[in-house]
């Protein structure tokens, strides 16, 4: 029997939630199955991936293929390069101690890039919430302006662009 590890999806239209599961090649997508994985939701950011990382490292080392998206999302959490680093010790390049410490400098450096990710995130988002408290509160001015223009009476305007225009005049007939 062909295994394949691939995702079912579940959730509602325009909100899907993958499962990773294990399956027979020739089961539909969202059918029987074998072993559930872990769950996959593309909806937040960065997407949150839960996995049965034991289990999915036995799958891969037993040979059940995966399609496009499971491989990425297996590579993304790290089975992929623990499966590479074991071949390795098969084959002699490596020993189990090698395999640990590079897996973990690899995890380190995984966590570094998500943690920084999700914290350019968030301070984005509170200079985007900030700016718009600014042009909110601009706007709110400039409607109380316009609404205290609309209110004062129209013959102090008037007195005003008077004076305004015989001080030009006064000034205009001082310089010749």
């Amino acid at each position: 029997m062909a295994t394949r590890i691939r995702l079912q999806r579940h959730g509602k239209k325009g909100k899907a939630i993958f499962h990773l599961v294990v399956a027979d090649s020739r089961a539909k997508r969202d059918g029987k199955f074998i072993e559930k994985l872990g769950v996959y939701n593309p909806n937040t950011n960065p997407a949150t991936i839960d996995i049965n990382f034991e289990s999915a490292l036995k799958w891969v080392r037993t040979g059940a293929e995966t399609t496009d998206t499971a491989r990425a999302i297996l590579s993304y959490k790290g089975v992929l390069f623990k499966n590479h680093l074991l071949n390795g010790v098969k084959k002699g390049a490596l020993t189990e101690a090698d395999v640990e410490t590079k897996f973990a400098a690899w995890l380190a450096e995984k966590d570094g890039k998500i943690s920084s990710k999700k914290d350019g995130l968030a301070k984005s988002a509170a200079t985007a919430k900030a700016e718009a408290l600014k042009a909110e509160a601009e706007a709110k001015e400039a409607k109380a302006k316009a609404i205290e223009a609309k209110n004062t009476p129209v013959a102090e305007e008037e007195e005003v662009a008077e004076e305004t225009a015989t001080e030009e005049t006064n000034e205009e007939t001082s310089a010749e």
